[in-house]
């Protein structure tokens, strides 16, 4: 008959044995807790070889100094919330805390939050990420949350509430590589010869033709334009308004839409990057435009008397204020269908315009700086928005034509013919 006594250890040594509830137990000295006393840590498992494997692993945790702090049995769904309130809020920019707190609270806590977080293992994650996109969530979507749930409990593991970031070992959902066609040269033309017509004509302008984010656009302002020298400095972002109610709630509205909504983030932010802080020239067609804007702003100011707000910034609303990337985003829409032009994304300008510099040859250091792109992976960014057009291989298949046919002399001869 098996023996179900434990078996006394001698102290701090690990002990297993089978308890009285049929299930096996495992207890494994792991430190001292803040008060002076053993931390000694806890396993049950169903059978003897779960329960020893369980204990191997921890005795190998304490070995390498990876075990978990003493305290708080952190869930899923508890260190989750603790982490995006209380340690990302402090330390990452608006826009995102605001995609960690979605992620959080529409995704993970629901589908993985009851999960004790040491007991999470990458399985629970994949089969996870194939549950939202059964759901209908986009690979996207479940590869940001996959970002997320990563930062999360790396965060986690550097404060020692678990041994191992799951999330580093988890398949990330597959993206399929994004086909962007850059808009071309006769397009482009079309797009700013439709803006022309419009209010902030420029605003346009400096997207097609300087690459310019709509956050660096739309953050732009008076001081950091300098046309008599013909360059203007990137600085600033402008951040994603995000509002509250002015009313206590009771407009049953949401907040963006209440009449008496508060503003409850900054207008914009410091661009964070080295790379990013920027000095781009200016051509002269655009130093006239932007020129011409000024003054049409300045009537504006007049216009609009006490209701102008000076903010300072290039493209602003009539009275001042500064444009809001929804509507920005919209207008760029209607522009494209007024224009006859394919849709396409308002980032796709940034793709165009670097491809233009890829067109006309510009060295790429120049265009790193023109661009706002760091360094160390600037090659990786001129792979990804600097696209190989159709007219620019034919102009090199006629180069290679022109080198191994010698030209229109030989356009008729194949090379057998002219051996």
């Amino acid at each position: 008959m098996e023996e179900k006594k434990r078996t006394r250890q001698p102290n701090g040594a690990s002990s297993i044995y089978l308890g009285k509830d049929g299930k096996w137990h495992g207890r494994v000295t792991v430190g001292v807790r803040p008060d002076g006393k053993p931390d000694r840590r806890h396993i049950e498992r169903k059978t003897r070889a779960e329960v020893t494997e369980a204990v191997r692993e921890l005795e190998r945790q304490r070995k390498d100094g990876t075990v978990r702090k003493a305290g708080q049995q952190w869930t899923v769904k508890t260190w989750l919330e603790h982490w995006v309130e209380n340690i990302a809020k402090k330390y990452v920019s608006e826009n995102s805390y605001d995609g960690y707190e979605v992620d959080v609270r529409v995704h993970l806590v629901p589908g993985l939050g009851a999960h004790k977080l040491e007991r999470l293992e990458p399985e629970h994650l994949e089969e996870f990420y194939q549950r939202m996109q059964k759901n209908g969530s986009s690979a996207g979507t479940a590869h940001h949350v996959h970002r997320t749930v990563r930062v999360a409990l790396g965060e986690a593991v550097r404060r020692g509430h678990v041994a191992k970031n799951v999330a580093e070992i988890a398949k990330a959902p597959r993206l399929e590589e994004e086909e962007i066609e850059p808009y071309s040269i006769d397009e482009i033309q079309r797009l700013l010869l439709e803006a022309s017509k419009l209010r902030n004509s420029a605003r346009w302008v400096v997207a097609l033709a300087l690459g310019l984010r709509q956050g660096e656009a739309l953050g732009l302002k008076w001081e950091d334009v300098y046309l008599d020298a013909g360059y203007l400095r990137i600085r600033k972002n402008r951040l994603r308004p995000k509002y509250e109610h002015g009313c206590g709630g009771t407009c049953g509205r949401m907040p963006g839409y209440c009449t008496e909504r508060k503003q409850i983030r900054r207008e914009f932010k410091n661009t964070k990057s080295r790379a990013g802080r920027r000095t781009i020239g200016l051509p002269v067609p655009l130093i006239k435009l932007l020129a011409k804007h000024r003054e049409e702003q300045e009537l504006e100011q007049k216009e609009a008397g006490a209701e102008w707000e000076d903010g300072g910034y290039v493209f602003a609303q009539p009275t001042g204020k500064p444009l809001i990337p929804n509507t920005d985003y919209h207008h760029w829409k209607k522009l494209l269908e007024d224009a006859g032009v394919r849709d396409g994304r308002l980032h796709d300008a940034r793709h165009t315009a670097g491809t233009v510099l890829l067109l006309l040859g510009v060295p790429d250091v120049i265009v790193d700086a023109i661009m706002g792109w760091e360094p160390g992976g600037s090659a990786r960014m001129r792979a990804r928005y600097m696209h190989i057009t159709g007219p620019m291989l034919q102009n090199v298949a006629k180069q290679i034509g022109d080198a191994l046919w010698g030209g229109p002399e030989g356009e008729s001869e194949t090379p057998a013919e002219s051996n």
